[in-house]
């Protein structure tokens, strides 16, 4: 297996041989995440899967308003979708 290594100028050298014991990192599908609540519940949400170390707090795009209570996602081609509905408690 080889790859190619970028100099400090971005320019490609010549391909390296990568040794067999050195894993390579696995290959990574893009996977989008939508809240839709409150915005307690979203702001409370975001500070949750921070302090769980998922992602960074200042990731999230600002709160978004939903023109005329609608809302139309696009799927990419293959796409699936789970959801996962929950009762957040504010205590």
């Amino acid at each position: 297996m080889t790859q190619l290594l970028l100099n400090s100028a971005g320019a490609t050298s010549a391909p390296a041989v990568c040794h067999p014991s050195i894993a390579l990192p696995p290959e990574r599908d893009p996977l989008k995440h939508v809240l839709i609540g409150s915005p307690r519940a979203i702001r409370h949400t975001i500070h949750l899967l921070h302090n769980l170390h998922y992602v960074e707090a200042g990731l999230w795009s600002p709160l978004i308003a939903i023109p005329n209570q609608q809302l139309l996602i696009t799927p990419n081609d293959g796409d699936r979708m789970s959801l996962l509905m929950r009762q957040i408690r504010f205590e």
